[in-house]
């Protein structure tokens, strides 16, 4: 199992910074290539560039009430989020697509019942060990 995890090409776990201006002020964010790769990925499904998606999730989350002071962190899940909507089945994998035409809270409902029934799974499993 390692295998498929320390085989993979070295350059996906390479940390690359990059600046952008937000709000006036200019931003640094630090990530790993696998993550820079993620987030193009969804800037191009909303015809965004990285720096306008980085821009948009900023000011989204800071009205939604979020303290963000680990922006990287956020990004981070961010990208770990978006694959694990498309595995579970919860957006669609192709690059043709609308974020805000989905419908977000039935989503979010969704994913918190699977992410439930995966926990009581784990519970009962570890009970049974």
């Amino acid at each position: 199992m390692c295998r498929l995890f320390i085989g993979a090409d070295p350059e996906l776990w390479e940390s690359v910074t990059r600046s952008f201006r937000m709000d006036g002020m200019v931003t640094s964010v630090r990530l790993e290539h696998m993550f820079w790769n993620v987030l193009e990925d969804i800037a191009a499904r909303q015809d965004l560039n990285v720096r306008q998606l980085l821009h948009q999730l900023y000011n989204e989350s800071i009205d939604e009430g979020h303290d963000l002071g680990n922006f990287t962190s956020f990004l981070r899940v961010c990208c770990l989020r978006f694959i694990d909507l498309q595995l579970n089945g919860l957006i669609a994998t192709e690059s043709a697509h609308d974020f805000d035409a989905l419908p977000a809270e039935e989503i979010l409902l969704k994913e918190r019942e699977q992410r439930a029934a995966s926990k009581n799974r784990r519970a009962v499993n570890s009970t049974q060990h």
